[in-house]
């Protein structure tokens, strides 16, 4: 099977903060070979993917803390890809401008599927506080407090968005996991997490594409883009884009955070081949030895869990992330992204606003009374009204 494209243009959760400070500062680490992001998005694109950013260096790695945040990164505003209609994609599946959400889609709903064989730690309690994340999101569809509500100011071909989400049934996937279709390097078994453990499996896009696959085949669950499939990896099962060695970037090969000059990425959506929109979110990853991070460390001194498990309030950021982007740009090459590629997500990567709460559970999301730390997301209408000077907001509300 050919390599089906892993995320449109900027639609890899980067490690980034936000700034062009994060590239240069990324450059001097002397741990991993540093690769720029321009490196990355030549290598991805002959692989059908682009627009990947290079992975952020913690305040701890740097020895100072974080920089101010900035008003947003890329190239905004962001830009429709889609008209005239028929001239847009370059691969298959291509959804031609049409994004998700939509009168004519319906609700969107979201099935998290937990992969959680025999032998990977994932918690019931990791689990439980992800799916009421999710089941707040789609519990406060309409209203306009939340970053869910910014998308409504975008759409497609085939009309507005409209927040609306449903919860889709919720797996917790014991299949167990394939062979490795990534090589793991001896040196990824230790210190990638930060209790100092690191990985014991590796799992290509093809691989996590086939489990998508069997999880809504086995349930009778459609591909279309009334649905996105949100596919959760257990602790210690690396990923990459390819097959083959994680030790180099030859052939556009990226991977999780590792020791080797691969490491990229937290998470990613995209369509598979036979048009299930996915999103593969990565066991989360702060605190890292590695210097690299997933977390809110890459903004605060200390990592930030309002809900009191790191994990758990680490991965709902990443989360809100790709399913965004993915409703604004299904397909990865039609819908909406700014001049340089970055989406909608990209533009307020590691862009939280202001926050409430103690320091160490820090939050600036309120959805149906839960509490939740979650980046940004990008507003054109701010954007447009502030004179180019703003443009990452918590919620609709912030746009008036």
């Amino acid at each position: 099977m050919r390599f089906k494209r892993v995320l449109g243009v900027g639609a890899v959760l980067a490690l980034a903060i936000g700034a062009q400070h994060d590239v240069a500062s990324a450059q001097s680490v002397p741990k991993t070979t540093a690769i720029s992001t321009q490196q990355v998005r030549n290598s991805a694109r002959a692989v059908h993917a682009s627009g990947v950013l290079v992975a952020a260096v913690t305040s701890t790695r740097m020895g100072h803390k974080p920089p101010p945040e900035p008003a947003f990164n890329g190239t905004p505003p962001l830009l429709f890809n889609g008209s005239p209609p028929g001239t847009n994609c370059f691969f298959s599946p291509c959804d031609d401008g049409n994004v998700m959400m939509t009168a004519s889609t319906g609700p969107l709903v979201v099935v998290p599927i937990f992969w959680n064989p025999t032998g990977f730690p994932m918690t019931s309690s990791y689990r439980n506080i992800i799916t009421s994340y999710l089941a707040d999101v789609a519990k406060m569809s309409g209203q306009t407090q939340n970053v869910f509500s910014v998308l409504d100011e975008y759409s497609g071909n085939n009309g507005q968005i409209h927040y609306n989400v449903k919860l889709g049934p919720v797996f917790n996937d014991t299949d167990p996991l394939p062979a490795d279709g990534c090589t793991l390097d001896p040196s990824d078994t230790t210190g990638i997490y930060a209790d100092g453990s690191g990985y014991s499996a590796c799992l290509d896009d093809t691989q996590l594409q086939a489990e998508v696959d069997r999880v809504t085949a086995a349930n009778s669950l459609p591909h279309d883009l009334t649905h996105i499939y949100v596919l959760y990896l257990p602790k210690g099962v690396e990923s990459c884009f390819l097959p083959g060695k994680t030790t180099s970037i030859k052939h556009g090969q990226f991977c999780t955070i590792n020791h080797q000059p691969t490491a990229a990425y937290c998470a990613y959506h995209s369509t598979d081949l036979n048009s299930a929109v996915y999103a593969n979110m990565a066991y989360p990853i702060y605190a890292s030895p590695v210097g690299y991070t997933c977390g809110s460390d890459a903004r605060f001194p200390v990592l930030e869990a309002p809900n009191g498990n790191p994990d758990a309030d680490t991965e709902i950021s990443p989360t809100s992330h790709e399913i965004s982007e993915a409703i604004t740009d299904p397909d990865t090459e039609t819908g909406w992204y700014d001049s340089t590629g970055n989406e909608i997500g990209d533009d307020c990567a590691y862009i939280y606003g202001a926050t409430s709460g103690s320091p160490g559970a820090y939050y600036n999301q309120v959805i149906n009374g839960g509490h939740f730390l979650i980046q940004t997301e990008f507003s054109n209408n701010v954007f447009t009204a502030s004179g180019g000077q703003a443009g990452c907001v918590q919620s609709a509300s912030q746009e008036h």
